[in-house]
This record gives structure tokens, C-alpha cells and sequence, in this order.
């Protein structure tokens, strides 16, 4: 059987360096960091992709090692295997720059827990982050790398260094990339249940998979947080191996973020003709590239907690929006409706009592299962 290598694990990073930031960032000197992700899909082998793509120096990877998860930072002693790349155990990633591992022979499936252990012997200065990871991270003094379990860790909830994991699959495995927002990525959902919306939407799928690039706070055409979805897309979709289609939400930010930085004084953000001249483009060059594209209709978020955010303008906006997205002219292959899975039937401008994450903003993980329970399957023909 013919096999290639195929994306089963993404995270989305942003650089620490923004001026406007919601997440502190860190950097490790010294010290071995383990972190733990979920595979979304299988195959008869992986490689780790590292990135150094916001870094101000080059980082040294003094060595790192994979294994099957057990508990927080445990791992399988019998399935640790030290990572080599272009041949070697240690290695220095330039600034700006990625890096992928080279191949390990470890037959996985979906939704086998790995941890990715590194040894970080220099300072490595604010690291390039990911907001929502899997589950919880640790960082210990030392090459602790074969450690079973690492000796007097601290945790830390921010994802470092990692962005992605590809298996070696069959020829002709297509998956979906979830493309967007904090409504994507998962914030809010419960750490280390793999219960975002894209994750349980997976879950359901008979063939192929979903892998995650959603980044929390994240605009269509802004920057801060992180770049703007259009400028993400050659990386954080084309690039993807394996990608058939295309799921997006986007917007909330668009709408909010302004007052939210600019809070206690007012900001506009976009507006609507804007908005979906934005998203137009963006169908337009997925489409180009061959791919299905399924667009979401904008979820509410009326009485947020955060200041500055919900304003009648953005308000008005994300209506119009919506009716756009509902009618006949918008330019993707499908709409799912997003906002009517979660909202309050007699407040739909806000997120259902029940699927509310407690700040009016993101959804808990039963909004997320509404979410993936709202969309038709079919639609997902991987």
C-alpha cells in the first residue's frame, strides 16, 4: 500500500512580541519542557514539526524525545524514543525559521495521547506560543528527557515551540483543517478533553479527519492577535499535507477587539461590505486551490464581560453579516449556522445559559457539541 505523509496534529502560534497581548508568554533556559498532544488520525509512522518562526535568536534543541502519554507528565518508558533531525539528536532552528523531525517508525492512531519532550539548554528567550494547547504543560531543570515522570515541574497552560505532528497514511487520506477563532481553537472548552468544536465534529466523521488552526483573539483582517486569517493562509492551510476542506468561523474579533484594546474609549471595526469583501478573498483563494470551503455564520456574544467589546455598531454589523452569509450571495460551498446552534432563543444576539462558558464571550463544551452536532456530515465527504 502506497503511503504519505498526512497532518494529524495542528496548533496555530502567534508571536510574543505584539504589541497588545491577552496570554503572557515565556522562555526556558536550561530545562527539559514536556508537552502532550491528542492525534487527531493515525498512520504507520510520525514526524514533529518545531517552529522557531517568532524567535529573536536561534533555538537550541539539545535534544528531544517522544513517547506515549499516561498521566501529566508521565510517559511510557518502553515507547520513549529520542528524536533525530537530518540525522542528529541535537539541533539549532534559526530565527524565523521551522523545523520537521525526522521520521519515527511508531504505529498510532486517532486519539492516542503523545508527549513531546525537549531538552532547552540555552535561554531561549520569549518562545513562539500557541494560546489553547492540548492540556497542560511542565518544565523542569536539567535534561530530564527519559525522565518517567519530571522531577519538581511547574505547569504552565501556554503551548511552546510545537505546531504540529504528520503520520504516515494511506495515499488519497483528505482531511478538513478548522480555520479561525477562539471558537475553533477550543477556549474555554475543558483542557485535555479534546472537546473543541472541530474535535468533536470529528468524532462523527465516518472516513478522514479534522486538525485545528484556530487562534484565540484572531481577526480576518487585522493583526494582533496574531496575524489576520488572509495572511495565514498559504501556512496555516495550503501548506497543510492532506487538506480537502476548509472549515471556517471568523469575526467576533473583527467586531470587538477594537473597543476591547482601545477601551475606555470607543473604536470601530469593520464594517460589514468590508467584512464580506474579506471573506470573499478568502474563499476565493482556498477555491483556487481546489479545495471545499464551508463558512459559519458569526456566534453571539451580547453582555461579554470583557470591556469594550460588545457594542451596538458591532452588534448591528454581525446581524448584517449573518443575513449575508444566510442568503444566496455569499461565496462559500456551505454556511453552517454557528450562531442559532448556541444562541438564546429569545436573546439570540447571546450565547444559551446553558452552553455559556461563564464570560458571554466563548463556549463551554456542550456549546461546542452543539456546534459540531449542527453540522451536516455530509458536507465532510473526506
Amino acid at each position: 500500500m502506497t503511503t504519505t505523509w498526512i497532518a494529524a496534529h495542528r496548533t496555530a502560534v502567534l508571536s510574543p512580541h505584539e504589541s497588545f497581548a491577552l496570554w503572557e508568554s515565556r522562555g526556558f533556559t536550561d530545562q527539559t519542557v514536556r508537552q502532550s498532544l491528542r492525534l487527531a488520525g493515525g498512520g504507520e509512522a510520525v514526524r514533529i514539526r518545531l517552529s522557531n518562526r517568532y524567535g529573536k535568536d536561534p533555538l537550541e534543541i539539545g535534544g528531544a524525545h517522544l513517547a506515549l502519554r499516561t498521566k501529566g507528565s508521565g510517559i511510557d518508558p518502553a515507547s520513549d524514543t529520542p528524536l533525530r533531525f537530518s540525522g542528529t539528536s541535537t539541533t539549532t532552528i534559526p530565527a524565523g525559521e521551522e523545523l520537521v523531525s525526522d521520521p519515527v517508525e511508531l504505529p498510532v492512531s486517532a486519539g492516542e495521547e503523545l508527549t513531546l519532550s525537549l531538552y532547552l539548554p540555552g535561554d531561549t528567550g520569549l518562545t513562539t506560543f500557541s494560546t489553547v494547547p492540548y492540556d497542560t504543560g511542565y518544565a523542569a531543570a536539567g535534561n530530564q528527557l527519559s525522565a518517567t515522570s519530571l522531577e519538581d515541574a511547574e505547569e504552565f497552560g501556554t503551548g511552546h515551540l510545537l505546531t504540529g505532528v504528520d503520520v504516515l497514511a494511506p495515499e488519497g487520506t483528505r482531511i478538513a483543517v478548522a480555520f479561525g477563532d477562539s471558537w475553533i481553537e477550543g477556549a474555554a472548552t475543558t483542557p485535555g478533553a479534546d472537546n473543541s468544536f472541530p474535535a468533536q465534529l470529528g468524532r462523527r466523521l465516518a472516513q478522514g479527519w479534522i486538525v485545528n488552526q484556530g487562534l484565540s483573539g484572531n481577526r480576518l483582517l487585522s493583526d494582533q492577535i496574531g496575524e489576520h486569517l488572509l495572511a495565514r493562509i498559504q501556512r496555516d492551510v495550503l501548506d497543510v499535507p492532506g487538506v480537502s476542506h476548509v472549515l471556517i468561523h471568523i469575526g467576533l474579533n473583527d467586531l470587538g477587539m477594537p473597543g476591547h484594546i482601545a477601551h475606555p474609549e470607543p473604536a470601530d471595526g469593520p464594517t460589514a461590505a468590508e467584512f464580506t469583501t474579506g471573506l470573499t478573498t478568502l474563499a476565493d483563494r482556498l477555491h483556487t486551490a481546489g479545495l471545499t470551503v464551508i463558512g459559519s455564520t458569526i456566534g453571539p456574544y451580547r453582555g461579554t464581560v470583557y470591556d469594550g467589546y460588545d457594542s451596538e455598531r458591532g452588534q448591528t454589523v454581525r446581524r448584517e453579516i449573518n443575513t449575508w452569509l444566510l442568503g444566496d450571495d455569499h461565496p462559500f460551498d456551505a454556511v453552517v449556522d454557528i450562531a442559532a446552534a448556541v444562541a438564546d432563543p429569545d436573546q439570540p444576539d447571546r450565547i444559551r445559559e446553558e452552553f455559556n462558558s461563564g464570560d458571554g464571550l466563548h463556549v463551554n463544551d456542550a456549546g461546542a457539541k452543539a456546534i459540531a452536532d449542527a453540522v451536516d456530515v455530509s458536507l465532510l465527504t473526506l
